[in-house]
């Protein structure tokens, strides 16, 4: 069977209201050692992401005041999910398709609205490769290849 995105995610997910600045945003990532937040609304409702990227390339870059700075005006909007029963391959696809390096990931089994219930990042799929990757495998086919590719000179 294969491996659903639900399997490698991670659960800990941190959020931080849209009209916090982007003091507060780093200050939250560095107190809970994340990469990004989920920006919720007044009601909690997902409507972005800010990562450690925004903030540098956006706040830090430009010199602009962290106090001043609304996570709202530097957050990517709309938030890009895919379902828990998905299968990594599928993960992997919609973050190179949508450009992103953060991916909610939500439940869809029932309910008016998606539930969120973790996020899955690069760090998630080097931790899974790095235990189901047979390298030895991998090495071999590349020698392989190698070896047949320099026979056909």
């Amino acid at each position: 069977m294969a491996t659903s995105v639900g399997q490698i995610m991670t659960e800990k997910l941190e959020t931080i209201n849209a009209s916090s600045s982007a003091q507060e945003a780093a200050k939250k990532m560095h107190k809970h050692n994340v990469s990004s937040l989920v920006v919720v609304d007044d009601n909690n409702k997902p409507v972005g992401m800010v990562t450690e990227r925004d903030l540098v390339r956006t706040v830090c870059a430009s010199g602009a005041n962290s106090n001043t700075v609304t996570v709202q005006s530097i957050m990517s909007s709309p938030i890009v999910t895919i379902d828990a029963n998905s299968p990594i391959e599928a993960a992997a696809d919609v973050m190179v398709q949508n450009r992103v390096r953060h991916l909610v990931v939500v439940d869809r089994a029932g309910g008016p609205e998606d539930r969120t219930i973790g996020i899955i990042t690069p760090t998630d799929f080097t931790a899974y490769l790095k235990e189901n990757l047979d390298l030895d495998e991998v090495n071999a086919t590349i020698l392989k290849a190698l070896r047949e590719e320099g026979g056909n000179r």
